[in-house]
């Protein structure tokens, strides 16, 4: 095999899994099951088979002398009308690495695993199967969770051989494998190596998150009869509120994290009340999504972000409120892999941009047991999560190369430990 091949294997998964709309591999689903039942087929022509852990997990190990173990992570599953790339790169480019290592039993073992549920895109919870590998997934926490249908994700689990509860036991499964290095190829997902116009980035760390829905209440009141200077307008606080957060984004841009500066601030929802074109906004409430590769200065943008709510507010005369959704810290990665990834790139490439990922991985979870780090494709326009996803060939090949490189200085750094 060659990365030729690992091309010519992602088209042909998309061939078999995609509609005029895009790839359709939603997790737990039939196709999805039909992906994995090709992978399947291409392991047992090349002597492999896959195993299953309680998480629904699929790994394919190749035994070392060692038991010593490099991971490879990726996933088969996709949004709805996904893309090609997103997620069975990182799987289909390990089962290469290791079929560059069957025919000389490698110095340690290598394992690639095709995480459950990475995208969380029935149930709206991401990373699913690999927090349950990594021991994070509290089971009550996902219990309610159904999708547009009705299904309740225990049925849908149940359906796929998974048990709810048994889920977190995956993490002893991993912990038992010795596990001392996590790889994962991906794409961007994004403009900035486009931007650059280079086929391959080293990634740096995946950003934490903060996200709240903010309330804003004053008064509706008749837009005809009502002085500007007397009104108590919902939506000009929020919206006040939305652009201090984006100069917020802006003032605490970190050079040394390229052109995203490292951190990044979405209002992505907008709901006002009464909603009609005769009335001033008595309520209004926006989503607020704030991500930071360094977790002071994400804890900087949210206090930040309050004051200036807390300001918008008085000066329109209206109160607001907080409510949290969710939290995650920002993940580094280790510092030794990321210059290996560098040099990889280096050599197949010329260049080893750096850049961090915005976007949540599996790698996220995994780097809370053993040392991780990514390597990005370019994304052409930037477009992921749609059928318009693509990544030029030469460029994907590169990259495919610059990553088997990787996966061989990281075996042979672990054979020496």
């Amino acid at each position: 095999m060659s990365a030729r091949d690992v091309i010519v294997n992602l088209r042909e998964l998309a061939g078999r899994t995609s509609d005029a709309n895009g790839a359709q591999r939603v997790a737990w689903g039939p196709v999805w099951r039909e992906a994995r039942r090709w992978l399947d087929g291409k392991l047992a022509d090349l002597g492999l088979h896959a195993e299953i852990d309680a998480a629904g997990n699929r790994w394919i190990t190749l035994p070392g002398t060692s038991a010593r173990t490099v991971i490879i992570g990726g996933h088969l599953d996709s949004v709805p009308n996904g893309g090609w790339l997103d997620g069975p790169l990182g799987v289909l480019a390990g089962i290469e690495a290791l079929c560059r290592f069957k025919d000389t039993r490698p110095p340690v073992t290598l394992a690639v695993v095709d995480f459950a549920d990475e995208e969380g895109a029935r149930f709206s919870r991401s990373l699913l199967g690999s927090s349950g590998a990594s021991g994070t997934l509290v089971p009550d926490s996902v219990r309610h969770l159904v999708d547009k249908q009705g299904v309740r994700l225990v049925d849908a689990l149940r359906e796929n051989g998974v048990d709810l509860d048994g889920m977190p036991d995956a993490r002893q499964t991993l912990l038992a494998r010795d596990p001392r290095a996590y790889l994962e190829l991906h794409i961007e997902q994004g403009p900035v190596l486009e931007s650059m116009d280079q086929p391959t980035g080293v990634v740096i760390g995946t950003y934490g998150v903060e996200r709240h829905v903010l309330r804003f209440t004053g008064q509706t009141a008749h837009s005809g009869s009502t002085p500007v200077s007397m009104r108590r307008d919902a939506f000009l606080a929020a919206a006040e509120t939305a652009l201090a957060c984006r100069d917020i984004a802006r003032r605490l841009a970190m050079p040394e994290a390229g052109p995203s500066g490292g951190i990044v601030c979405t209002v992505g929802t907008v709901t006002v009340e009464p909603g009609i074109v005769t009335a001033v906004p008595g309520v209004c409430e926006i989503s607020l999504d704030q991500r930071a590769l360094d977790a002071d200065v994400l804890a900087r943008a949210l206090a930040d972000a309050r004051e200036a709510a807390d300001a918008a507010a008085r000066r329109n005369d209206v109160a607001v409120e907080w409510r949290h959704v969710w939290r995650i810290e920002p993940r580094p990665f280790d510092p030794h892999l990321i210059e290996l990834c560098a040099e990889a790139a280096q050599e197949v490439t010329g260049h080893a941009p750096r850049l961090p990922s915005g976007p949540l991985h599996d790698a996220v979870e995994m780097g809370r047991l053993m040392p991780a780090v990514m390597m990005f494709a370019y994304s052409s326009k930037g477009l992921s999560h749609c059928k318009e996803e693509d990544t030029p060939e030469p460029y994907l090949e590169q990259t495919i190369e610059a990553f088997l490189r990787l996966v061989e200085k990281t075996v042979a750094v672990v054979a020496a430990e």
